[in-house]
């Protein structure tokens, strides 16, 4: 039977290879997504995800929108998206035609505990985005953690820097008050629950994900398996936004939104190539025999001048403290895109 999967995302462009990677899994049946607001504003995200699943053949999969701010987040507080990574709208020089489907009327919180309640003790929750959603489903579920199968969250970088600040990665910092909320609800679970331990969470953070790496190659292996004939790779030296003349209105999306995203990170002197942080975590989440995790207990830095954001991880128990989480520390990164493209290519040429 496939492994039902609850998404929190904030649809941005790797967010968009994570809900394909999931769309074209023969074990995963995404049964609902919910929208925060991180890479772009909730609205857009909303409006990306509702036309991504659109343009996939999913748009009976229900949606629903967010919290508008993080959690601490003051009145006229400006909240800054990751335009510079994903583009304004979020997803890179892609246009995707806006979606006939709409939002659910309750939101992205009571989706959750919607969710959880409904399938207990077999859904896994996967969040690729801030955290903000889950915490506030955890106020009004805090049942949550003993309901959910697994929890996989992208977020966080243990022991490695950080990719927003010196020591913080986006999600958690977007958010760093809800990413605390949920460690600690962790932390309660694991230290009340009688019986059976509960699964703690895998937290796949940047000191892994970032070795997940997409190169042109690869994109265009993708592209020859969808549309049957060698493509040209996308190189550094192709005039910057050139748009791909793809078949596939999928591969056409893919491969738009990720020369914006290759092209942030050689600006960043990363290389002409792209950070797979999010599909990574979804393929966790329905095969979490794919990471090698540690456990320990993890807490979140709020006050520290230059340290807000930061995810720290106990690994010699200093305080004391069970683990709440696994850290995912191992993986075989070239298995990944082993294991996705041609799934991920038989997809696209069935709905494309």
């Amino acid at each position: 039977m496939a492994i039902p999967v609850f998404a929190d995302v904030d649809t941005g462009i790797d967010d968009v290879w994570a809900l394909l990677t999931l769309l074209s899994h023969p074990e995963a049946d995404l049964v609902a997504v919910a929208c925060t607001a991180g890479n772009v504003h909730v609205d857009q995200v909303c409006a990306n995800t509702l036309a991504v699943l659109e343009l996939a053949g999913r748009a009976d999969i229900p949606v629903s929108q967010g919290r508008q701010a993080p959690l601490r987040l003051a009145p006229g507080e400006r909240f800054d998206i990751a335009d510079d990574t994903h583009g304004g709208c979020g997803l890179g020089y892609a246009a995707v035609d806006e979606a006939q489907a709409w939002t659910t009327p309750y939101d992205a919180a009571e989706a959750w505990a919607r969710a959880a309640r409904s399938k207990p003790g077999e859904l896994v929750g996967l969040v690729t985005g801030p955290l903000t959603n889950l915490a506030l489903a955890l106020r009004a579920e805090p049942e949550l953690p003993r309901l959910l199968r697994r929890l996989v969250v992208m977020g966080g970088s243990f022991d490695y820097p950080g990719n927003t600040t010196p020591v913080a990665e986006w999600n958690i910092s977007v958010d760093p008050e809800a990413a605390k909320e949920v460690f600690d609800a962790w932390s309660d679970a694991v230290e009340h629950t009688p019986g059976p331990p509960i699964a703690l969470p895998l937290i796949c953070g940047l000191n892994l994900t970032e070795r997940i790496i997409l190169t042109p190659e690869l994109l265009g292996k993708l592209g020859e398996l969808v549309e049957g004939a060698p493509r040209p790779a996308l190189s550094q030296n192709d005039p910057r936004g050139k748009r791909s003349n793809a078949h596939n209105p999928l591969l056409r999306l893919l491969e738009d939104a990720t020369r914006f995203y290759f092209e942030f990170h050689h600006d960043q002197g990363d290389g002409y190539i792209a950070h797979m942080h999010d599909p990574f975590a979804a393929e966790a989440a329905i095969d979490p025999e794919i990471v090698l995790s540690a456990p320990a207990a993890v807490d979140v830095e709020l006050l520290g001048l230059i340290t807000r954001g930061m995810t720290v991880a106990d690994w010699s128990g200093k305080w004391r403290r069970e683990p709440n989480a696994a850290i995912a520390v191992a993986t075989d990164t070239g298995g990944f895109f082993d294991r996705v493209i041609p799934r991920l290519a038989a997809f696209l040429r069935q709905r494309g």
